[in-house]
């Protein structure tokens, strides 16, 4: 194990995880990443019915297993697709904020629930939220987190009271069907996608910057391309199901994405994504489940962190410079910078 604090805080700044295992902040520190499936155990997938029947399969199964299965419900259609197999009764939950931001996504998210009589719970997030649950995720990771985390990790506590076995979620959607395509549309140069993908610029942020140009050089193409599309499957894939793993990990809630397990079948028709019809077999799904809705855009995971960030300042720990340009951060930048702190202060 080697302890390099300089680079763990620039990973993370950089990425939202550590992406070098065996590299920690401190002793006696093992971050844990997810490692997704192996592709030889995954099932083919054609076409959206074949989803459909797919996805009945897994559920038919989850329901010998468990009597109270939940779900993780947004205004989106991955989500929306897989409440449908669920049975009347079961919890679905949405996130909400006091800043009313998620008006619309609710909406869309309460119809799913009338549709197959399930029982709709808001989920308010607010910063006492994040105080109260931020260090019980990072403390599970020995790192600092995503801004999904604590928020995930309060929906799992609220499921465990209502009785919710296992939780379901929509994650892996994006990367196996399609999704994600204002990364992957573009004809990608190495230096654009690297300044494109960056969450955030150590360099911009940290008084010891370390640089993690090693990550995106294992995936460059000739002198100025890159195989973003591996990129994507081996690192954002790790990234975004990490949150996950973490948090219902921290709440010992099981939790199951039947996605997950399904890889297309043909290779993605990269000009139906820039044409307008990101995950197009997922579409299709959510058309056989929803006739009578419009189908929705991509809708990321709520986090109304640009309400709650809005007037911070900033840190002031000495590893983070004195001039960060606070005014010019989205609230998710922000939150990495004010995460970064709480976890370097609790060493």
């Amino acid at each position: 194990m080697i302890i390099d604090k300089d680079f763990c805080l620039s990973s993370y700044i950089a990425f939202r995880y550590l992406w070098k295992d065996g590299v920690e902040f401190a002793e006696g520190f093992q971050h844990k990443n997810y490692r997704p499936a192996d592709d030889r155990e995954r099932i083919p997938v054609r076409t959206s019915e074949d989803i459909d029947r797919e996805i009945q399969k897994q559920f038919d199964a989850l329901y010998k297993k468990y009597d109270n299965i939940g779900i993780l419900l947004s205004g989106g259609m991955d989500s929306a697709c897989l409440s449908s197999y669920l049975r009347p009764g079961s919890h679905a939950y949405t996130f909400n904020s006091v800043s009313g931001v998620f008006d619309a996504d609710i909406e869309r998210a309460r119809k799913y629930c009338e549709k197959w009589q399930l029982n709709h719970h808001l989920i308010d997030i607010t910063m006492e939220d994040y105080e109260r649950y931020t260090p019980i995720v990072m403390r599970h990771k020995f790192a600092p987190v995503h801004s999904i985390e604590p928020q995930i990790y309060k929906a799992a506590e609220l499921a465990k009271r209502d009785g919710v076995q296992l939780m379901i979620v929509g994650e892996s959607a994006d990367l196996i069907f399609g999704g994600m395509d204002k990364l992957i549309s573009p004809e990608w140069t190495f230096d654009a996608f690297v300044k494109r993908y960056t969450f955030l610029d150590p360099e911009l942020v940290l008084t010891q910057p370390i640089s993690q140009a090693e990550v995106y050089e294992k995936y460059r193409r000739g002198q100025d391309g890159i195989d973003y599309f591996r990129f994507m499957d081996e690192i954002f894939a790790v990234e975004s199901s990490g949150s996950y793993l973490n948090a219902f990990g921290a709440a010992w809630l099981p939790y199951y994405d039947p996605y997950a397990l399904l890889v297309m079948a043909d290779p993605l028709d990269i000009n139906r994504v820039r044409n307008g019809e990101p995950k197009y077999l997922v579409r299709g799904l959510y058309a056989i489940k929803y006739p009578e809705l419009e189908i929705p855009f991509k809708i990321p995971m709520p986090r109304p962190v640009d309400a709650v960030f809005k007037d911070w300042n900033g840190p002031t720990r000495p590893e983070f410079r004195k001039d960060i340009p606070m005014q010019s951060l989205t609230g998710n930048q922000k939150w990495q910078l004010w995460c970064a702190e709480q976890f370097l202060n609790s060493l």
